[in-house]
């Protein structure tokens, strides 16, 4: 006679199949069923997946990745993503405080948030609905700063005063450069601080205070503060949060610096001083590395490990099944097929993309493959229009805009349109 343990595992094997099968051309290989090595959480009955996310999606820190699971998650799910009025340009209206008249009425009431914004609890509640769990994404801050400085280079004042473009320079003596209030000075200091809704001008080294209290407003709100060193675990966290698949976090890296653009390491005493300069953002991450660390204990640290390794070889079979035997990041000026040409920020900054075989040009490939490795600006607007096309066809929800939001104190050039 067959043990029910047996029956159980047939049971659940025929339903992962039926799944398999209706997802139709939905990238779904890696297998629903994990090594009993490392068991989903134990729950009864098991949780459905969490449709209201909000994410905080901060800047140098892989958010763009995270943002892009997000986008697929809520495509496959038929979920309304808030996006931006066109006056914002592909962010809120950054770096103003958010304001829900930012978002475009065709998004609302949307069950997923994750462009850029600088966080205001009480106008993200008035977006939200109930319920909604509320994610983040710190970066260490040296390695930060370092990518803030040289993405941001021709944009932020502060780093346009430097001689020769020299970080060693502007951490030699931040003050001669930095002007506090000016265009984009937030990329120039505490810039996580910021994107928190933070005073990026205090210090803690005058007032612990604030920085205890920035802490308590943040844990307060976000059920998960990813850290960008640790992405894959951190996905496996953010799967758990939301009882999500591990197929649901599947991912390309986007957004990613070419090698001839970054520092390949951060001096030790130049990562001393970009900590020193931001010092609320680096006690805000030392913080929340060790919280996350003590999460990843209460899951069971070989077990998040073991499934973040499954995680990895699932994503290279991916990867290879988009993009070729041998997937690699090309300069945008390799990607043929349109979509996936990223948004360059200057002529001295190359920002890498995958393509597709052949560029696109030996067939049609996998709508699912497109959308793995496409940028922000073009999913941002595809899916605008995309759900601009759905409200036509329903009553329209009462719009928040009275009139075309403010611009942005000043925009980043918009990038290459969509699809």
């Amino acid at each position: 006679m067959m043990s029910r343990r047996k029956i159980l595992l047939l049971v659940l094997g025929c339903s992962t199949v039926s799944l398999l099968i209706h997802q139709g051309a939905q990238l779904s290989w890696y297998p629903k069923l994990f090594p009993l090595s490392c068991p989903p959480l134990r729950e009864s009955p098991p949780r459905p997946k969490h449709m209201t996310v909000a994410f905080l999606k901060t800047h140098k820190t892989a958010g763009t990745t995270v943002q892009n699971i997000l986008f697929r998650f809520a495509e496959r799910h038929n979920l309304t993503v808030a996006l931006p009025h066109p006056s914002c340009e592909h962010q809120f209206c950054y770096p103003r405080n958010f304001s829900a008249h930012f978002v475009h009425p065709a998004t609302r009431p949307p069950h997923v948030l994750a462009s850029h914004l600088r966080f205001d609890r009480a106008e993200l509640e008035r977006l939200m609905p109930p319920g909604t769990i509320y994610i983040t994404i710190l970066r260490e801050p040296a390695a930060m700063f370092e990518s803030l400085f040289s993405y941001y280079n021709q944009y932020c004042p502060a780093f346009r005063r430097v001689p020769n473009a020299s970080l060693e320079a502007f951490l030699h003596a931040p003050e001669a450069y930095y002007r506090a209030g000016e265009h984009f000075a937030m990329f120039a200091h505490n810039t996580l601080a910021y994107d928190l809704g933070g005073d990026n001008e205090r210090s803690p080294r005058d007032d612990d205070a604030y920085l205890a209290g920035l802490i308590r407003q943040v844990e307060e709100v976000f059920s998960l503060v990813m850290i960008a060193e640790y992405f894959d675990e951190s996905l496996v966290l953010l799967r758990r949060l939301l009882a999500w698949d591990l197929d649901d976090v599947l991912y390309a890296k986007l957004n990613a610096r070419a090698a001839n653009s970054r520092l390949a390491a951060i001096p030790a005493a130049l990562a001393r001083a970009a900590r020193a300069w931001n010092a609320l953002d680096a006690g805000l991450y030392d913080h929340f590395n060790a919280t996350f660390w003590r999460r990843v204990a209460r899951a069971g640290r070989a077990c998040v490990e073991r499934e973040a390794q499954e995680l990895r070889e699932a994503r290279q079979r991916l990867l290879r099944r988009c993009f070729g035997d041998k997937p690699v990041l090309r300069p945008a000026a390799q990607i043929r097929t349109k979509q996936l040409q990223p948004w360059q920020p200057s002529r001295k900054v190359d920002i890498m993309g995958y393509d597709l075989p052949g560029g696109g040009s030996a067939g049609p490939a996998p709508e699912a493959c497109i959308k793995l490795a496409m940028p922000e600006v073009q999913y941002s607007n595809y899916l605008l229009r995309k759900q601009k096309r759905r409200v036509s066809t329903r009553p329209r929800p009462e719009p928040i805009l009275d009139k075309p939001p403010p611009r942005p104190i000043r925009a980043l050039p918009r990038g290459p349109q969509g699809p």
